[in-house]
């Protein structure tokens, strides 16, 4: 049997546009054949090298009005829960992108991925607090206390690092990005489906 072509999908917790994409890209790419390989990283320290000491949402007020009114729009368009916004936003991320980094070598890393999500934005709550990432893996039936033990282990916080410099290395400026096998990027949750046509080898406009 063929292998699938694959999409990788880098995602940030503290990203509403993440978010929605986390939240429909497994049923498109169910549809389009594709295997979906998930990223967790901290855009954070892109930022950071980009000059910016918060989310450009919080830096441009006038953009930061228009996201929150767009993924309200789009969350109510794919008959997802009522965004609500966490306090403070970005919410700091590092101990749920922890866990997950530790959980790209076992099979909950998406229900917890989306998880975590849905606590953030579907029910406004915070995600910054390790408890709060343990009650998360333990709603999963996990054990999040020797999880997250583990996630903050030297070769686990080495792997997330590793992940980062990665992402630099390949061209990625911000979350969410879609990378096809082919080193195509695509960023925004807008580019979700053309990302995932690329990837199964509809490629209009390719010089490739």
């Amino acid at each position: 049997m063929a292998r699938k072509p694959t999409l990788e999908f880098w995602y940030e917790f503290a990203s509403t546009y993440s978010y929605l994409a986390a939240m429909r890209i497994e049923a498109l790419a169910a549809t389009a054949g594709v295997e979906v390989r998930w990223r967790p990283f901290l855009v954070g320290p892109i930022f950071a090298a980009q000059g910016w000491n918060s989310s450009p949402f919080n830096l441009y007020a006038a953009k930061g009005r228009h996201m929150w009114r767009d993924v309200e729009r789009e969350a109510a368009r794919l008959g997802l829960p009522t965004i609500k916004r966490p306090n403070p936003f970005p919410q700091n991320s590092l101990s749920a992108t922890r866990a997950a980094t530790y959980g790209m070598d076992y099979d909950w890393l998406v229900p917890f991925s989306k998880a975590v999500y849905e606590s953030a934005f579907g029910r406004g709550q915070s995600i910054a607090e390790p408890p709060a990432v343990v009650a998360l893996l333990n709603g999963l039936g996990l054990d999040g206390t020797i999880i997250l033990k583990q996630a903050a282990a030297e070769s686990n916080k080495g792997r997330l690092r590793v992940n980062g410099e990665e992402a630099r290395s390949r061209g990625i400026f911000g979350a969410p990005t879609f990378l096809t096998d082919d080193g195509e990027l695509f960023w925004g949750n807008d580019r979700l489906e053309q990302a995932l046509a690329w990837a199964a080898g509809d490629r209009p406009g390719s010089m490739r």
